[in-house]
This record gives C-alpha cells, sequence and structure tokens, in this order.
C-alpha cells in the first residue's frame, strides 16, 4: 500500500523541448490523477514560465473534476514577470488570480530569492513532481532538496526519456 501524502511541489526548466511540451499535460494529469487517490489535495508551484506555468495550469484545469484540489504559488517577489512577454505575463495573472493562495517571498528580486522559493516549495511537502534534464541549475537543486528532504521524487523527464 502506498504512503497517503497531502502536498506536492513542482519543479521543472523554463525551457523544455517541443515534443515534451505536448506530452506533458496529459502526463501531469496521470500524476496528478495518481496523486490524489493517495490524498494529495495540495499542489505548489513556483510561478515561472515553462514547466510551472503547464503544472499549475493542469492543476486549475483538473479543479472541475476534482474540486478538492488546491493550487499554491511560491513565489519569489511580487516582480517576477518584470521582463516577461505580455502574454506570459496574462498568464501569470490567470494562474495567479485562480490559485487557492499564493505567497510572495520578497518584495523584490533579490539575489537568491528564486533558490529560497525552490526550498519553500519542497517545506513540507511529502512529494516532488519534477521535470529535470539537467544536473545543474535551479531545477536539480530542488530536486536534490527535495531528496534530502525525504520527499518522493518523480521526474517525469525521466518517464518521457527512459
Amino acid at each position: 500500500m502506498e504512503t497517503r501524502i497531502r502536498t506536492v511541489a513542482f519543479t521543472g526548466h523554463r525551457n523544455m523541448n517541443r515534443e515534451d511540451v505536448w506530452l506533458l499535460p496529459s502526463l501531469l494529469e496521470e500524476i496528478i490523477l495518481r496523486l490524489s487517490a493517495r490524498g494529495a489535495v495540495v499542489f505548489r508551484a513556483g510561478g515561472a514560465m515553462g514547466f510551472d506555468t503547464l503544472a499549475a495550469l493542469k492543476v486549475l484545469d483538473m479543479q472541475a473534476r476534482l474540486p478538492q484540489l488546491e493550487l499554491e504559488l511560491v513565489l519569489p517577489c511580487r516582480n517576477q514577470t518584470e521582463r516577461w512577454d505580455a502574454a506570459s505575463v496574462r498568464t501569470y495573472n490567470y494562474i495567479l488570480n485562480n490559485a487557492t493562495r499564493h505567497s510572495f517571498l520578497f518584495d523584490s528580486y533579490t539575489e537568491g530569492c528564486m533558490l529560497a522559493r525552490d526550498r519553500r516549495l519542497v517545506e513540507g511537502a511529502d512529494v516532488c513532481v519534477a521535470y529535470c534534464a539537467r544536473s545543474h541549475g535551479g531545477t536539480a537543486y530542488t530536486c536534490t532538496h527535495a531528496i534530502k528532504n525525504g520527499l518522493e521524487l518523480i521526474n517525469l523527464y525521466d518517464l518521457l526519456h527512459p
């Protein structure tokens, strides 16, 4: 019997290969359903472009069928979108306005705020769902931090590229 869980943290790269971007929504849905069946209710994302956005949108989409799902955003700073294009800002604002709750760790960008966000995503979580294709960078850091903190790690990149 699998361990009951409550909180899931998402982490992943901003840039992903095109084929994976097409495959990830259905894989995310499958994983979210599986984790929900194990008791997961809270799904955390860090608000970045790329994987964070895909994961957050999938949770919001699935709330119609699974209204108990909560999307919690752990955001590094209030001006995170300062240099983003208009379409990405609109998507970010949609996610922010529809999340169950959100928190900003800093008022403005500061050195280390992204890593602070990554650590906070993992704190108190039971499972980390990642899209990690490299052994360096913020996503790899978050995966390593999750494992050190005893979280189960599900790397979707590994599932897509066995």
